[in-house]
């Protein structure tokens, strides 16, 4: 490799978690939604062949741009691979390569978690992970950092794996234990996140109690579903973005479908909780809250920014 590509610093995932603590990395992702610098039009989606291909662009006012390239294959393990570039937008320069997964799955939870500090119960104490996939592991530690947990329930289908994942929480020091069915947890929740590739509704809105938080990370094509309708229909909805939500989130999509909500029942994106346009749960204890995200390279952009700090132009 010769020229500038070879010159251009590569960030692997462990630099990559190294450099986005979650409480730093929660409070980027509240400072960029707020201030309405950074921009990404809808990512590119493209099937192959039961795979999924998508290119996700963002910049911020004249200073960089960056792009994520990300497959998505249920039969790969991890599923997700991505790589991102980040570049100086006014000369066009690459600054750096970072890993992608990494950086996917850090700034996916943390959407999360910023959006659960708007919605869910400050005092909710009992977090219900369904997925024992990558997002696992970075899920329950942005969770955990921002929420006095006091239970980690892990469901999956494979029981071993959530095991496994819940036994490597506990070695971090996390109150985590696995659950053999999703209604167990969903009876004792104060929250519940899902990040799946589920093609079939896995969360039951009748399950559903009053003042839980429901976080779906999952469903990012039509065809795909973590919640039913009535899930959508009990609960005030929150997405991270209207745009992305309504072109690809697929329990959303089917829910509308189903009449069961309105797309303008939608209350408000990320963007709006984080500059205080929408007050958020406020002080309605009893409420059902969900916030629906498909993931937006505003967050690919805000993390990477973080990963290069001071080394980028």
């Amino acid at each position: 490799m010769t020229g500038v590509m070879a010159t251009i610093p590569w960030y692997d995932g462990e630099a990559v978690a190294r450099a986005t603590p979650m409480p730093a990395l929660i409070a980027a992702l509240q400072r960029a939604f707020a201030s309405g610098d950074y921009h990404a039009p809808p990512r590119l989606a493209a099937d192959m062949d039961g795979a999924s291909l998508l290119v996700m662009p963002a910049w911020k006012g004249r200073e960089r741009v960056g792009t994520k390239i990300v497959t998505v294959d249920p039969r790969a393990r991890p599923s997700i691979q991505s790589t991102y570039i980040l570049s100086d937008r006014a000369s066009g320069r690459p600054i750096a390569a970072i890993d992608g997964a990494m950086l996917t799955r850090r700034r996916t939870a943390a959407a999360s978690v910023l959006a659960a500090s708007r919605l869910a119960r400050p005092a909710s104490a009992t977090l219900l992970a369904i997925g024992t996939g990558a997002l696992n592991a970075p899920i329950i530690e942005a969770y955990a950092s921002a929420f006095a947990l006091k239970n980690i329930l892990v469901w999956g289908r494979d029981a071993d794996k959530a095991e496994a994942a819940a036994s490597a929480a506990r070695a971090l020091g996390y109150p985590a234990a696995a659950i053999a069915t999703i209604e167990a947890g969903l009876a004792a929740a104060d929250i519940v996140t899902a990040a799946t590739l589920a093609t079939e509704p896995l969360i039951a809105g009748a399950a559903l109690r009053p003042g839980m938080h429901i976080d779906l990370i999952g469903a990012f094509r039509p065809d795909m579903c973590e919640a039913d309708a009535e899930s959508f229909a009990r609960a005030r909805v929150f997405v991270d973005t209207h745009e992305g939500a309504m072109e690809e989130a697929g329990d959303l999509q089917q829910a509308i479908a189903a009449g069961a909500i309105r797309a303008d029942a939608i209350e408000a994106d990320l963007a709006a909780l984080c500059s205080g346009s929408h007050p958020g749960r406020g002080d309605d204890d009893q409420a059902i809250t969900l916030f629906k995200s498909v993931g937006t390279a505003i967050e690919d952009m805000t993390a990477a920014e973080l990963v290069v700090g001071d080394a980028a132009p």
